[in-house]
């Protein structure tokens, strides 16, 4: 098991700029670094990759949709610019030596409406047709694809791991599965340790999430039963921390942060990374 963080715990966007928290992931502990991919013209992946290897540390990718980012768009201008960003993400981790990109690549998060099921299935065959391409791209360059659900208040399409076996099975892809995350899935699963069984063999990254999208350990979510459900489907890519800075007023707002969750950034990362060392054992 490789233990990661997400640079969206500190920063916004991510870029040169703010390519010391490579060393800093790294002092904490932490296997890996997950690169949040908002504006790709900040990446410098050969920096990024130079400074993982010195600092001992491999990389995720995952991606930000928002408005114009949305593969079930009925805008094909739409569509081919998330195909377009989505190739530019799987150049990116192949250039920082990432196996993953992973996030909600089927909509904009945000996009939220009562649509009509024969609607809701057209916006799905449309993800799936630009994931499944995207994919193809993906597997000429060793990258897999993580699709991750949302939970109803961040999209309308896909809440449930459910939701998300199905959009797999329509992509049809060896390299895609699912990125489930604790934080959603504690709103939207009826059962959460139920539903990761349900995902087993099919999951590409786990976000290890706090209830409240603070600190991991300091919540309510059954731990002990989301590592054994994790255990006994054999799974053991990245898991990650994934939280937000309210320091950073835009990515405070879209993500619905209106105060601080914990001491600082460090002690969240820090203190979380603890917690699941303990219960992953």
């Amino acid at each position: 098991m490789q233990f990661g963080a997400s640079t969206f715990i500190w920063a916004s966007p991510f870029s040169n700029q703010t390519l010391d928290l490579v060393d800093k992931v790294a002092k904490l502990g932490f296997d890996l670094i997950e690169i949040c991919v908002e504006d790709p013209a900040t990446i410098d992946a050969a920096a990024i990759r130079e400074r993982c290897k010195a600092s001992g540390i491999g990389a995720t990718v995952c991606g930000a949709f928002g408005p114009d980012r949305d593969m079930s768009s009925d805008d094909p201008a739409v569509r081919e610019n998330t195909k377009a960003y989505m190739r530019t993400c799987i150049d990116i981790a192949e250039g920082i030596g990432a196996r993953t990109v992973v996030g909600p690549m089927y909509s904009a998060v945000g996009r939220t409406r009562m649509a009509e099921p024969a609607e809701r299935k057209a916006q799905r065959s449309l993800a799936a047709d630009g994931i499944r391409e995207c994919a193809r791209y993906g597997a000429g360059k060793g990258v897999s694809l993580g699709i991750e659900p949302l939970n109803r208040f961040e999209t309308d399409l896909i809440n449930t791991v459910d939701q998300g076996i199905d959009l797999i099975d329509e992509v049809g892809e060896k390299n895609v599965g699912l990125l489930l995350d604790t934080f959603h899935m504690n709103i939207e699963e009826k059962d959460l340790p139920k539903a990761i069984r349900k995902a087993a063999g099919r999951i590409t990254e786990f976000h290890a999430c706090s209830s409240d999208r603070g600190t991991p350990g300091e919540d309510h979510v059954d731990w002990g039963g989301v590592v054994r459900a994790l255990q006994e489907g054999g799974y053991d890519g990245p898991v990650v921390i994934e939280a937000f800075t309210p320091k950073i007023k835009e990515i405070a707002r879209a993500v619905s942060i209106w105060r601080p969750l914990a001491e600082s950034e460090d002690a969240l990362a820090g203190n979380g990374l603890a917690h699941l060392k303990r219960v992953f054992g």
